[in-house]
Parts: C-alpha cells; structure tokens; sequence
C-alpha cells in the first residue's frame, strides 16, 4: 500500500499548483498525488509555519519535509539556512521545485529520518510528524532530534493534541525535559522544546 510516507509513489504525476499567503507573504507551490496534503497547505503545517520561532540566519532543519513548506517560509522569513529532508522521493522532487518556484536557497536530502543529515548543527528542526505512520516513528522524530541540534537548540512540533499530540507532547517533555505549548489552533498545538 502506497503512503505519503513511502519511499517511492505509484500513482500517476499530476503536477498542480496551490497558493498560499502566511505571515503577510505570498508563496506558492507545487504538489500532486502521492504527498502529504495533496490538495492545499494542512492546517497543522500552516499553523507551525504561522508561528515558528527562528532568529534571522539560523540554521534549520525542515525534517519529513513533504513538499517543502515549513523550511521554504523559514528561508523566505527569516533568511534561514535550511535543510530539508523526506523519505518520499516524489516529495523530494516537488520541495526541490518549490525552492525555485519560491526563490530561496536549500539543501533537500531524500532519506528515512535522519540519515543524510550531519550531527549537531541545527538551531531549530520543524516538524509535522507523519502521526498515521505510527507512534514508533514519530518517536524517533523526536528522540533523535536532540543529536542534530545545537545547545539551546529548539525542536518545534505541531499535532493535533487530542488526536496524538498529547502523547507525543509527553514524549518531547521526556527527552528535552521541558515542553512548552506556542500556538493553539484548530485543534492544532505547537509545542516546542529547547536543548
């Protein structure tokens, strides 16, 4: 069975185009069948990517990056050194698009959770977790995120608390051993934690 978390896609390439203004800012892009939202910009991603926290130039890490949109706002706001990284190669291919499409500089790295990513350099990793990939994977999201931040360091998160969030919220306080809530909306949480 085919899954935005797949390595490879199926189904047919039906490139389109969606638009999106966060933060004041316009941007657009590229998606199709065969990643996560297909169709327009998920709630949980808009309301990280509405309320991230990153000083301008940091180094950030967009992990399970899907089309790119978390990492692209964070370069297009911030002026952000981004690397963004997905196991989806077709996801890859549409982030690699949308850097272009959205004129900003990034690396995109297609592999499973970290595996091309170097080790402690990172000022902030955003993530929306593939909650229906199961809780296994979206706890080694969070527990190896801790290797590849810098001290002080802030891994940010969204989920919907009722819907999971609340136990992976509890798994962010175990391994950072502080958690705050940033943003609520929708359902949708933001937690973030700092190293």
């Amino acid at each position: 069975m085919e899954h935005y978390y797949s390595e490879q896609q199926k189904s047919q390439l039906k490139i389109k185009k969606i638009k999106q203004k966060i933060n004041g800012i316009h941007f657009e892009f590229c998606t199709s069948s065969g990643v996560f939202s297909k169709n327009k910009i998920d709630k949980g991603t808009l309301i990280l990517a509405e309320n991230m926290f990153l000083d301008e130039h940091s180094n950030v890490l967009d992990i399970g990056c899907g089309i790119g949109v978390l990492g692209i706002v964070a370069a297009k706001l911030f002026s952000s050194n981004v690397v963004l990284s997905d196991v989806n190669e077709r996801a890859v291919m549409l982030a690699k698009k949308n850097i272009e499409l959205n004129n900003v500089n990034a690396e995109v790295y297609q592999g499973n959770l970290y595996e091309k990513i170097r080790q402690n350099e990172f000022d902030a990793i955003l993530v929306n977790p593939p909650q229906t990939a199961g809780k296994e994977i979206c706890f080694k999201l969070i527990e190896q995120s801790k290797n590849y931040l810098k001290n002080n360091g802030t891994l940010q998160l969204v989920a919907r608390h009722n819907k999971g969030g609340k136990i992976l919220s509890k798994k962010i306080e175990e391994v950072f051993g502080n958690a705050k809530v940033v943003a609520k909306k929708s359902g949708y949480w933001v937690y973030m934690s700092v190293k």
